[in-house]
Formats: C-alpha cells, sequence, structure tokens
C-alpha cells in the first residue's frame, strides 16, 4: 500500500499541478475581464459556460486514451503501437469534434436567448461564444496529448507546458483586451482571441516535448497520422461516449446553474462566476488524482492483478480525503481572502457582492468531500473501463436530484441563488455516494479481470 501511495503521488503531483495551472489560465482571464465591469464578467461567464460544456463533451471522448493505454502497458503486448494507435484516433477525435462545436457555437445568441438570457447580455456572451469556440479544435489536441504523456510517465511536460500557457495568456489578455503591444483594445473579444493564441502554443509545446524526449520518441506517436484505426476508433467511442456524457453531465449542472443565476440577477451572476471559479481550483486536485487512479487502476487491469487494483483505487480515495479536509477547513475560516483576489472586498460598492458570493463559497465548502470522492470514484472506475453505469449515475444525480433541486430552491423559495448552490450539493452527494458504491462492489458487478 506504502508502494501505491508512492505511485499514485507521483503520477498525480504533476497533474494536479497542471489541473491548478489550467485553472490559473481561466483565472487569469477573470481577474482581466472583471476590470471592464459586471456586465462583461457576466457575460464571459455565460460565454465560458457554453464553450466549457462542448470542451467537456471532447474530453470525454477522447479521455477514453488514458484506460486503453494504460491497460495495453499493463499487458506488455505491443505496447508501442497500440499506443500509437490510440493517440492517433484521439487526436483525430478531438479535431472532429472540435471542429463540430465551432459550429454549433455560431448560434450561440439564440441559444443563450432562448434560456431567457437578457436580449443585451445574450447579444454580448453570443459574440463572444462564436469566437471562442475557435479554441476548442486545439485545446482539445492538447488534452489528448496531455493525456498520452502522463500514462507514459511523463506527467510533468503537462505542468512546465500549462504553466507557458498561462504566461502566453496573461499577455495576450494583457495585449488584446486593453490595446497594449500596438495591439487595438478589443475588450471582450480580446479574451477570446487570447485563448485561441494560448491553445496553438500548447499544442505545438506539446509535439515539441514529444519529439525531443528519448522515452516519448521511440512511440512515434504523429506516425503515419492519416491512416485510420475502425477498430480503435470503435473501442474509444464506446469508452469516451459515456465518460464525455457523464462529464457533460457534471458541466451542464453547474453551467445551468449559471443560467439560473442569469435569470435570477446579474450581481448573482457575477457572484456565482466567482465563487465558481473558486470552487473550481479546489476541485482540480482531487480531479488530477482521479485522473492518476484511472491510469494506476488501468496498469493494473491490463496486468489482471485484482489486489494492486483495489490498492490504487484506495490510494487515490485517501489523497482526495485528505486534501478535501484541508479545502473545507480554509474556505470556511477565510473566504475574504480568496474573494480579494478578483474584487476589493472593503469597496461598498461591491458589498452585495462579496455577501452572494461568501454564501456560495460557504456551499461550496459543504460539498468539497462529495466532489472529491465522486471525481475520484469514477476515474477509478474508467481505469476499469466501466463508463456505461457511472454515466447513469451522473445523469440521474446531477439532473434528477441536483438540477431539480438547484431549480425548485432558486425559484420557488426565499433562497435564490443560495438554493441553486445548495442544489449543487445535492447532485454531487448523490453522484458520490453511488460512484462510490459501485467502486467497493467492483467484484459483486464483474468489473474485474
Amino acid at each position: 500500500m506504502r508502494g501505491e501511495l508512492a505511485a499514485t503521488l507521483r503520477l498525480a503531483g504533476p497533474l494536479v499541478l497542471s489541473n491548478l495551472l489550467q485553472m490559473a489560465v481561466y483565472a487569469t482571464d477573470v481577474i482581466f475581464l472583471a476590470r471592464l465591469g459586471q456586465r462583461d464578467l457576466a457575460a464571459s461567464s455565460l460565454g465560458v459556460a457554453v464553450v466549457m460544456l462542448l470542451m467537456m463533451a471532447i474530453i470525454g471522448v477522447t479521455g477514453a486514451v488514458a484506460p486503453l493505454i494504460a491497460a495495453e502497458l499493463g499487458r506488455r503486448l505491443h505496447s508501442v503501437r497500440e499506443v500509437r494507435r490510440s493517440a492517433r484516433m484521439g487526436l483525430w477525435l478531438a479535431g472532429a469534434m472540435g471542429l463540430i462545436a465551432i459550429a454549433l457555437c455560431q448560434g450561440g445568441e439564440t441559444l443563450l436567448r432562448a434560456t431567457g438570457q437578457p436580449a443585451d447580455l445574450a447579444d454580448r456572451a453570443g459574440g463572444f461564444v462564436a469566437l471562442l469556440s475557435l479554441s476548442l479544435p486545439m485545446m482539445g489536441a492538447a488534452q489528448v496529448l496531455r493525456t498520452v504523456v502522463a500514462a507514459l510517465g511523463r506527467p510533468h511536460y503537462a505542468m512546465i507546458i500549462t504553466a507557458l500557457a498561462i504566461a502566453v495568456n496573461a499577455a495576450g489578455n494583457y495585449a488584446f483586451i486593453f490595446g497594449h503591444f500596438g495591439f487595438p483594445a478589443l475588450g471582450l473579444p480580446g479574451s477570446a482571441l487570447a485563448s485561441i493564441l494560448t491553445s496553438v502554443v500548447m499544442v505545438g509545446a506539446y509535439v515539441i516535448a514529444i519529439r525531443s524526449d528519448r522515452v516519448l520518441r521511440r512511440y512515434h506517436l504523429f506516425g503515419r497520422f492519416w491512416r485510420a484505426e475502425p477498430e480503435r476508433l470503435r473501442q474509444m467511442l464506446v469508452l469516451g461516449v459515456p465518460i464525455a456524457l457523464t462529464l457533460v453531465a457534471e458541466g451542464g449542472l453547474f453551467s445551468g446553474a449559471a443560467f439560473l443565476m442569469g435569470r435570477i440577477g446579474e450581481v448573482s451572476l457575477a457572484a456565482h462566476a466567482i465563487a465558481l471559479q473558486i470552487a473550481s481550483i479546489a476541485f482540480q486536485v482531487p480531479y488530477g488524482v482521479g485522473q492518476a487512479a484511472t491510469i494506476r487502476v488501468g496498469y493494473h487491469f491490463g496486468a489482471a492483478d485484482r489486489a494492486a487494483i483495489g490498492r490504487a483505487g484506495a490510494a487515490a480515495l485517501l489523497v482526495s480525503l485528505c486534501f478535501s479536509v484541508l479545502a473545507t477547513a480554509a474556505m470556511f475560516a477565510a473566504p475574504h481572502a480568496f474573494l480579494s483576489a478578483y474584487i476589493d472586498v472593503a469597496d461598498p460598492a461591491n458589498a452585495r457582492l462579496v455577501a452572494l458570493a461568501t454564501g456560495f463559497l460557504f456551499m461550496a465548502a459543504v460539498f468539497q468531500f462529495s466532489d472529491g470522492l465522486q471525481a475520484v470514484a469514477a476515474g477509478a472506475l474508467r481505469g476499469l473501463q466501466d463508463t456505461r453505469v457511472p454515466m447513469a449515475i451522473a445523469l440521474a444525480g446531477y439532473w434528477l436530484g441536483g438540477f431539480a433541486t438547484a431549480y425548485v430552491l432558486g425559484f420557488h423559495t426565499r433562497l435564490a441563488g443560495l438554493g441553486v448552490w445548495i442544489g449543487l450539493a445535492v447532485g454531487l452527494t448523490i453522484a458520490a455516494v453511488l460512484l462510490l458504491a459501485r467502486w467497493i462492489g467492483r467484484g459483486r458487478f464483474h468489473l474485474l479481470p
């Protein structure tokens, strides 16, 4: 168990740091856009909710790369060829789905109006969505390459490249939003251009890293890139589509909450955006541990080692629980310290915004345990190539339990925005309990090799 904990931490550490750095990329956008005012911040929140929902679908389908590569490495049979096939089909899927997402986002304003958003807010966010969506094919490709290098034992590249992305994104926002370095001041669209530039740089950096590393180079990941692998593509879709629906169900819960907040009021939506940003940063730790669990469990699944499978899952769950204790304590103890990174909490003009965001952050502290457990349990089950039942659990928990509660409490009680966040906690808790029960009963459900 000590050996498995050490292996999990060695893999999860760089992945967690990479996830946190990725959130720093998104936080950079929020920090710059917050200087433009609450209206632009609210519009960007709606736009990012739409684009990130589509990004989650891309990450989900291509996420099948992780358990497939891990299992092949565990079997140690023709792993070079099989890894290359999985990486190639993952990149193909990322590109194809990215192009489809771009087409869908061109009608962003119509979609936002259909959800009941105010006309001026929908118009402002619609143009932002259409432009930001152009980054999706490259962002999807970067996520595939990130997964591949992590599964092949080089997770530190993801950390380094994401740190580079922060610098590129910050420089892009500074240049394009406010008009520096000789560029015109574009305001909200400038943030979308910065994201496009960042996605291109990330893919280029991964290509350079893969071609430069002695271990990664021997897999020839970009060799015969034109060659289709129908059977591998089928395997990825069988595993990846349920993963995508699971992630979209969870992401849709939070995106749906943003739409509900938009109907409650702009201040509530801005407070929701800030509190959710903080909660999302905290979530990146168990999410990274869950990614490590997929690889570690998948490796032992390929090796048909049942005892090691159990140790890998237990190690990941233990790490997640320990972090949840720290995150919950920090959010309860110093909410204003977190909020001050985004807004001036002492400014009387922000008093209403601070009060709402503080209440939402307290609810985020409450659901840290549920959020962490469901992320790691889902990751461990993916390592067992079990994705369909977890998808059903996600749909039922997040929507029948979570979103329904958020809607009822948000619009039919005096809780308003706080009721929406209670609904988020309910959805995550239902999913956590059911996913953990399935992991514990993995033998009874015939999930083991």
